[in-house]
């Protein structure tokens, strides 16, 4: 009878001929069942076939994913079910974005193990994970690839994803909180035990304490740092063995390999009666490091809570208006457009809409930044996430979750907090390689101090490994970009690109649009000039005519409106020329010069003397009664940040397709020398490109519609958040309060922001450089060497905090 054939995964035996059968180097090698087969498939399609080479033992055998799991999996494949956290990025449906929350994230190697698996998966396009809040962001081709099985393929290497809800991430938040809480305490108790009984040990002369009670101690000692090793260690084992099955040295490997060291060695000397005894620095240091890591955790909380923040400004429940007028709360992904709301006073708005009945304010604050309230009246639009202030409104359905313009908000915090910048890529490179010449270090110490001091060997190398954990080096970017990001969306600037950060903190040269930009981008009345009459009656007949028209120019009467405004009767457009109508039985026209020469023959009045704008004129039968000036206003902010950043040294240019008379107008009064009208998007670009050739680093300011060829051009672009949908724009940066006076403070949080990144590279390099030497030399204990590894990944996070605080933005 032949031998049974052993499993190519595990070498457990076969059938024969073997059910599962995988190809490896061109042969076909047996399996014993479909859970080896799954994780040698993983392996070699992850390209890490070079572990089967390697590798001095069979892997244990592994159980597929329950079939109830696959098939709870398989229901995030219905359409229906997407449409809360699926963004459809393609209008044919193919591309498909969606939002999940990964359970099993401890650390930045963590991330890089997913991040990597899940590229290589066909059908993905990106999978971007945030370190802070470990929510990831994935896209893929909805006809090569399933949800289920990204999700599958994330279940197979030991890790659970599930769509994002803020409420089972609090929820997850919590527990995870709690966990570390019970493991710092476990390790906490035990080490203040252990110490109770070395601390006499320590200090009492040698043969004092009688031999019988000495072991007594050392057994007790033994034990009570027990449940720290198999308890409060086991997310270091965890996160070590699930990388090693990859091939890859996760940063908790050493810490793991120098708890079990100590821990093993000082057992063995305890039972043998030779060597030393450990067991009070490894309860130390564990309890140590996992104070650090909880210190840490709540910190990278607070540096992600912006981007938590405008998840949780949307209420679950919302009040719809039936057809009968009968009021039913029913749940916010429930609604559709077109559906009726009712928002109370002092409730938050949970839909985009517009207002269809009602008479309020409007607090947008936690939106853009906006302290002011804003009135809404019937035809007023309405966004999701602001505060109605004073009475009902009641609102028209215009867009839910995901489309809403909060969800693009989120979408867009989302993606560049997800966005890894060069230098944390680099900081990544340099954490993954050093990991591997650590542990070729220790190795190195080990077999030195056994030749030359044996009974130091262990505790020596267990310092090694605790003390240069490149921990501090993989948090140095990502702490920082994070905290940044969160500052920026409270001032109302929302990145949707991470490295612009980097190039902002370069910027030599500083390009305005006019439109849209500078000025408000719509016409607005400057001045009432009566010619008969008084100029408020002409006012009031002027806003009642355009009441009835939907030109834009009729906006800016429409602006000036007041409750007594005379009703019109018999009212005429005239597309291209302007409007008349009746009121109180009197005829009476409004436009321009050529449509009232046109309509009654007078001719225009010379008003030279008046400032510059464009000229709509009142007429009755009789005479022209009033003449108005419509002007694009400056925004009232942007001659103090022009001012603001002429002072901090950086060039200013106004680049407008508007003609020279207007913008030189603009350019005056604002104080901007260069200057460039009458430019077509062709020529725009041939500006910047010009600038960069020269060796100029150029920031664009525009409002994204006309503007994006050139804001795609310049190093850093922002887009004024009214100018497009914020989903779709082109800018690297958006202002959605449309604000510049946060211009000046996001350029300076940009040099801080670089400024902090370098120090904690700096630190984190040099720290390592330092204390691996000392620790080779036998100068530093495995207990000092975990505070000082604790340490050193804490500094490096609260020193990414500082750009949480206000203090950074008034020194300007």
């Amino acid at each position: 009878m032949s031998p049974a054939l052993p499993c190519f995964h595990c070498g457990s035996d076969c059938s024969d001929p073997p059910e599962f059968t995988i190809s490896y180097r061109k042969m076909q090698q047996a399996l014993c069942c479909a859970g080896c087969k799954a994780v040698a498939e993983t392996i070699l399609d992850s390209g890490l076939e070079s572990y089967y080479a390697q590798r001095t033992a069979s892997a244990s055998r592994t159980e597929p994913l329950p079939q109830e799991i696959r098939e709870q999996l398989q229901l995030y494949d219905d359409s229906l079910l997407q449409n809360d956290f699926v963004q459809l990025i393609a209008d044919d449906g193919d591309i498909r974005e969606a939002a999940l929350i990964l359970e099993g994230i401890s650390c930045a190697a963590c991330i890089w193990l997913n991040e990597q698996h899940l590229a290589r998966l066909p059908g993905v396009i990106s999978a971007s994970i945030n370190y802070s809040t470990y929510r990831a962001r994935i896209r893929w081709n909805n006809n090569q690839v399933k949800l289920s099985t990204i999700l599958q393929h994330i279940a197979a290497i030991g890790y659970r994803a599930h769509p994002y809800d803020h409420e089972r991430d609090e929820a997850q938040w919590q527990q995870q909180r709690k966990s570390a809480l019970l493991r710092l305490w476990v390790a906490g108790l035990s080490m203040m035990q252990v110490m109770m009984f070395v601390v006499p040990m320590y200090l009492a002369p040698e043969g004092e304490i009688e031999a019988v009670w000495l072991k007594m101690m050392h057994w007790s000692s033994a034990l009570l740092t027990l449940p720290v090793v198999l308890f409060s260690c086991w997310p270091f084992y965890q996160n070590s063995w699930r990388e090693l099955r990859h091939g890859r040295a996760a940063m908790d490997l050493p810490v793991s390999i120098g708890v079990i060291a100590a821990f093993g060695a000082s057992l063995y000397s305890l039972i043998t009666g030779h060597g030393e005894i450990y067991f009070d620095s490894v309860s130390m240091f564990v309890f140590l490091l996992l104070g650090g890591r909880y210190l840490e955790l709540k910190a990278r909380r607070r540096a992600g809570a912006a981007a938590e923040m405008l998840v949780k400004l949307v209420p679950a429940f919302a009040h719809r208006v039936s057809h009968d007028q009968s009021i039913h709360e029913i749940a916010v992904h429930h609604l559709q457009a077109g559906d009726h709301v009712l928002i109370k006073a002092g409730e938050t708005i949970p839909v985009d809409g517009f207002v269809i009945d009602g008479l309020s304010e409007v607090s947008e604050a936690m939106l853009s930044g906006e302290s002011h309230p804003i009135a809404k009246s019937s035809g007023s639009e309405v966004i999701a996430g602001s505060q109605n202030l004073i009475s009902p409104l009641t609102v028209e359905v215009r867009a839910v979750g995901n489309q809403t313009r909060l969800g693009s908000m989120v979408r867009l915090l989302d993606q560049s907090l997800q966005q890894k910048p060069h230098l944390a890529q680099l900081a990544d490179r340099i954490a993954g390689g050093f990991v591997v010449g650590l542990l070729l270090v220790a190795a190195a110490c080990y077999w030195y101090w056994s030749v030359n001091d044996a009974i130091h060997a262990l505790p020596y190398t267990v310092a090694v490994l605790v003390i240069s954990c490149p921990c501090a080096l993989s948090l140095a970017t990502p702490a920082a970009l994070t905290a940044v990001t969160g500052h920026l969306a409270q001032l109302g600037i929302l990145l949707t690109r991470a490295n612009c950060l980097e190039n902002l903190a370069n910027i030599t040269d500083i390009v305005f649009d006019k439109t849209g930009t500078l000025t408000f981008g719509e016409p607005c009345l400057v001045k009432t000039i009566a010619l008969v009459g008084a100029a408020n009656e002409a006012l009031q007949i002027a806003i009642a005519l355009e009441s009835r028209s939907e030109h834009p120019i009729a906006r800016a009467f429409q602006q000036q409106a007041q409750i007594d405004t005379p009703a019109v009767s018999e009212f005429i457009n005239f597309p291209g020329g302007g409007v008349a109508g009746k009121i109180n039985d009197e005829s009476y026209w409004l436009g321009s010069s050529s449509f009232i020469t046109q309509q009654l023959g007078f001719h225009e009045p010379d008003l030279t003397q008046h400032e510059a704008g464009t000229l709509i004129y009142l007429a009755n039968s009789t005479a022209i009664m009033a003449a108005f000036i419509l002007a694009d206003q400056i925004r009232p902010e942007a001659g103090q940040v022009i001012a603001a950043l002429q002072a901090s040294r950086y060039t200013v240019h106004l680049l407008s397709g508007d003609q020279l008379p207007i913008v030189n107008h603009v350019a005056s009064e604002l104080g901007i020398t260069r200057v460039r009208a009458s430019a077509n998007p062709e020529s725009k670009v041939a500006y910047i490109q010009a600038l960069q050739s020269k060796g100029h680093r150029v920031l664009m300011l525009g409002d994204g519609v006309n503007d994006a060829p050139v804001l795609a051009l310049a190093n850093v672009s922002i887009a004024m958040g009214a100018g497009v949908d914020i989903a779709q724009a082109a800018g690297d940066m958006v202002l959605l309060n449309n604000q510049l006076s946060s211009l000046p403070q996001a350029l300076l949080l940009a040099k801080k922001c670089r400024k902090i990144i370098q120090e904690n590279l700096l630190w984190a390099l040099g720290y390592n450089l330092v204390a691996l030497p000392i620790a080779v030399m036998g100068w530093i204990t495995p207990w000092l060497a975990s505070l000082g590894m604790a340490v050193s990944s804490l500094l490096v996070v609260l020193n990414a905090l500082r750009l949480i605080a206000p203090s950074l933005i008034k020194k300007s």
